[in-house]
């Protein structure tokens, strides 16, 4: 925990001296080498992998989750890795591993069931807009959407009684839009939370893809090679929010008509909850 005034708070102070924040998650790095070495293959991949019996097991399980549907049972890492390739499990990798290492925040203000469970849901609609816009960002939107928000377990890790101050004046109102509530941030922090997820992936030296997905989610007017991945971000991030899940301005931004976010609403509400237990298991 910080003791920082919000006028003298920088991200930088936050991802400071925090070994959990500071250190990025060791088998995707890993495994990444292996998958930017041509000599390299999907045996040598499964071979990180499975050093990890916790992780095999349930990038098995996934795989096997209706996420995939695939026909018949996938049995071993290396058959998964020649199903859905060794890029797309390295981001499912990644995936898993966030939801891991931030699974256990202390406070009883904060749920992180919920927190997992909204961001799993916009993985999944950012995963069906990809699909519908044939944009083939694939796996990478489905882990944009995840890891989105995640500069809001910062503060509840770093800044909690900051935090606190930010979601009670957001309670006190009626609900707000993201830039509504990035203002509040801004007011409180000093920054947002998408700056403070930003340089987290920065520091982390995550893709420029997730790096830049983040960073856009309060710029829509901004263009740039991942603007259209920041779009489907900020469209799934509003329709994943049960409480308030429409924004005309985003939903305007994709044209698409209200028939067309029922079905992608209606396709992963089908998949939600199998999913999210493979995720976030409770036990």
């Amino acid at each position: 925990m910080i003791a920082y005034s919000p006028s003298t708070l920088t991200v930088a102070d936050l991802l400071r001296g925090d070994l959990q924040l500071a250190s990025p998650p060791n088998a995707y790095f890993l495994l990444k080498k292996i998958v930017e070495d041509p000599n390299k293959t999907a045996k040598d991949a499964a071979v990180v992998l499975e050093a990890d019996a916790a992780l095999a097991v349930k990038l098995l399980k996934i795989v096997n989750s209706a996420f995939y549907g695939f026909p018949s049972q996938i049995s071993s890492i290396t058959k998964a890795i020649t199903m859905i390739g060794t890029r797309e499990l390295q981001n499912l990798v990644l995936g898993t591993l966030i939801v891991e290492r931030f699974s256990d925040l202390p406070g009883q203000h904060f749920s992180i069931h919920d927190f997992w469970a909204r961001n799993l849901r916009c993985a999944l609609i950012a995963r069906e807009l990809d699909i519908h816009f044939g944009k083939h960002y694939a796996d990478t939107a489905f882990l944009c959407g995840l890891v989105h928000n995640i500069g809001q377990l910062v503060f509840y890790r770093r800044i909690p009684v900051l935090a606190r101050e930010v979601d009670l004046l957001l309670q006190s109102q009626t609900p707000l839009a993201v830039d509504e509530e990035v203002t509040v941030e801004q007011n409180v922090i000093g920054f947002d939370h998408f700056q403070a997820g930003a340089e987290l992936c920065k520091q982390w030296m995550l893709p420029d893809v997730i790096v830049e997905s983040i960073r856009l989610h309060c710029f829509p007017d901004l263009i740039g090679p991942y603007a259209d991945l920041a779009a489907m971000v900020r469209l799934a991030n509003c329709l994943s929010r049960i409480e308030n899940p429409y924004d005309a301005h985003a939903v305007n931004a994709l044209n698409l008509t209200p028939e067309q976010i029922s079905f992608i609403l209606d396709k992963i509400s089908d998949e939600f909850e199998v999913i999210f237990k493979l995720f976030y298991p409770t036990v």
